[in-house]
């Protein structure tokens, strides 16, 4: 595995649109992991990952408005889009062609300070912790978007394969909404948790849950698994696949995995839209953040605790 080099804690400045920003916490994301191992391909050479970033904006460049210095900020992964594609103007700007992303095509928040467009920047409350904020900003935004594509019905039975930053988010806001939340996964520690924060049962990623499920995620990238949560779907139930990477699906049976209406989506980054939506939510019902803390120049070691299944809810990188 290819880990991260520290950062030199350079102040960039800012140009037309962007923000100048100090770093005071940055959550550590397995798309970074895909990142540092090699599973997504680089896209800018020694590109700064880190993609949820709380800070404080220092300049503004020309042309912002909305922010001012000593604002508080939120950086996450959608960094930029086209804003003229017909994917933009129809609102699903999560998959434009030209988007970016931040920590892989623009320099990231393992850093001391960056640089964001404040058009794709996010104003955050004051008040809460910085290490509890920055994980909202991608494992929370993903997660509320895989929820809205899995189509759970008011009420619903829903399933949760793997239950690391991402998961253990959604399944909070998936039980505010007033579902039945069934975890499936392989750590004993995650299981544990998934309990203490409500989930009706937690069990093995390969077994079969109590009752049917309406709808499910998959956060673990491991494409064994897809067989086997469309197997735990209940009729016209949906499962929506939440990472960008996914190993080799096993060859699906149309009988037993897709037959009666069963659905199987993908999820694709997200709008900033869905960032806002999931904020607000999130400021209502205020999920339990489980943190594990890093200092900033110790972001090789968070992710190498990542890779081996040694962080249990979120880690985050925290400035000095």
């Amino acid at each position: 595995m290819v880990l991260v080099s520290p950062v030199a804690d350079t102040v960039p400045a800012p140009g037309p649109w962007e923000l100048q920003i100090e770093v005071a916490a940055c959550g550590v994301c397995r798309t970074d992991l895909h990142l540092a191992e090699g599973d997504l391909p680089p896209r800018t050479p020694r590109c700064t990952p880190g993609h949820e970033v709380v800070g404080r904006v220092l300049r503004c460049g020309p042309g912002v408005q909305d922010f001012s210095p000593g604002d508080r900020v939120g950086v996450a992964w959608l960094a930029g889009t086209c804003g003229r594609c017909r994917y933009c103007l129809a609102g699903r700007e999560n998959l434009c062609p030209a988007s970016r992303y931040t920590g892989w095509d623009l320099h990231g928040g393992y850093a001391g300070y960056t640089v964001a467009d404040a058009r794709f920047a996010y104003r955050l409350p004051e008040g809460l912790p910085d290490e509890e904020l920055a994980p909202l900003l991608c494992a929370g935004i993903i997660g509320y978007r895989a929820l809205e594509r899995a189509e759970l019905p008011p009420g619903g039975r829903l399933g949760i394969y793997g239950f690391g930053a991402s998961a253990h988010l959604t399944a909070q806001l998936a039980l505010a909404r007033g579902a039945t939340v069934h975890v499936l996964t392989r750590a004993e520690e995650a299981r544990r948790l998934a309990l203490e924060l409500g989930a009706a049962s937690a069990g093995d990623a390969y077994g079969v849950p109590p009752a049917p499920l309406d709808a499910a995620i998959l956060f673990a990238p491991v494409g064994e698994l897809v067989p086997v949560a469309l197997s735990a779907l209940d009729r016209g139930g949906t499962l929506a696949v939440a990472g960008i990477h996914l190993t080799d699906i096993p060859g699906l049976d149309y009988q037993r995995h897709l037959f009666q209406e069963r659905t199987l989506r993908s999820v694709t980054a997200n709008t900033r839209e869905d960032g806002r939506a999931y904020l607000a939510e999130a400021a209502l019902h205020r999920p339990a953040v489980h943190v594990q803390r890093y200092s900033m120049d110790r972001a090789d070691r968070a992710l190498a605790d990542l890779a081996a299944d040694r962080v249990t809810g979120v880690a985050v990188l925290i400035a000095d």
